[in-house]
């Protein structure tokens, strides 16, 4: 009970501030926080480290409490929020909390916490699952549009490309996705591996990874292990290290050479992969128009192939 009385108290506190506040002046600053907090993760003291994780971890007090009160809360210094805010390009600790005014954080603590509370509401009947869900899936998705660098986004593809080799990583609720971004590749060049698939030692291969090489890795809370030690060796040996995750904390983001957050909030009991399909898609179909004819070459050689092989089916 006193769990889900803190579900409500989150959804009051988002509804009155969406209503008092609107979606107009800070709409262009929605989701850049835990971006702007990445990107300087490494380079700020242990105290705006603090500060910085309070906030993105706290989004409903900054939001709601005086700056006093969130600087006592969190053990800190109110100057220590103000140099933070200013460090991360904001005007003022004010502007941050605009920003987290729109991103009240609604999770929970577990995925038996998100179960229990899926039971209740379907229960209850007070909440309508495919609408809840398809409306946090169109809102991370908004999020990545409107705070992705594209810049960046195609510095790295050009990366993969130049690639001697490019490793794909994920682990746990992740693997998927790393096997399907691998999968996709693929049709493309023969110069992509899964890394650890099918009782594949990791370890042999990473072995050989150099300044001409990439490891992609996914990642989600909880972390794997061995993926964040994967990026470290791989960092260490001059690879080129691709970090896609959904917290600025993830600590394989410290070795990344290019790092991109993805939100993953949903009212399901699991993190949404949806974001995170779209840009490794986004990413692939970039790769198809750097590879040129050849790909469309090698794609038709699949296929003939895979009928060949009776692999697939036409009809």
């Amino acid at each position: 009970m006193k769990h889900m009385n803190h579900l409500l108290t989150i959804h009051e506190t988002f509804e009155t501030f969406t209503k008092h506040y609107g979606r107009g002046e800070t709409a262009g600053l929605d989701g850049s926080f835990e971006q702007r907090l990445a990107q300087k993760y490494d380079g700020l003291s242990r105290r705006l480290r603090e500060a910085g994780n309070y906030v993105a971890e706290n989004p409903v007090d900054t939001a709601t409490r005086s700056l006093r009160s969130v600087a006592s809360e969190a053990g800190l210094a109110p100057a220590t929020f103000s140099r933070l805010a200013r460090t991360l390009d904001y005007d003022s600790f004010e502007q941050l909390r605009e920003v987290m005014r729109r991103k009240i954080d609604r999770r929970v603590n577990s995925f038996a916490d998100r179960a229990d509370r899926l039971r209740h509401d379907h229960e209850t009947g007070a909440l309508d699952f495919f609408q809840a869900h398809q409306r946090a899936c169109l809102t991370n998705l908004e999020a990545l549009s409107g705070g992705i660098d594209a810049d960046q986004l195609d510095a790295t593809v050009d990366r993969l490309h130049r690639s001697r080799k490019v490793l794909v990583l994920g682990a746990l609720g992740s693997t998927g996705i790393a096997e399907y971004m691998s999968y996709m590749a693929n049709f493309l060049t023969d110069n992509w591996h899964m890394a650890g698939r099918m009782g594949a030692s990791l370890g042999s291969g990473l072995t050989g990874l150099d300044e001409n090489d990439t490891l992609i890795i996914v990642t989600k809370p909880p972390f794997a292990r061995k993926v964040l030690l994967a990026a470290e060796v791989a960092k260490n040996n001059g690879a080129y290290v691709v970090v896609i995750t959904d917290n600025h904390s993830c600590p394989a983001l410290r070795h990344a050479d290019s790092g991109f957050l993805v939100k993953t909030e949903s009212p399901h009991f699991y993190s949404s992969y949806v974001a995170t399909i779209f840009l490794v898609e986004t990413i692939i179909g970039m790769l198809a128009s750097r590879v040129g004819p050849e790909a469309t070459t090698r794609i038709a050689e699949v296929e003939n192939r895979n009928r060949r092989l009776e692999e697939v089916r036409d009809g």
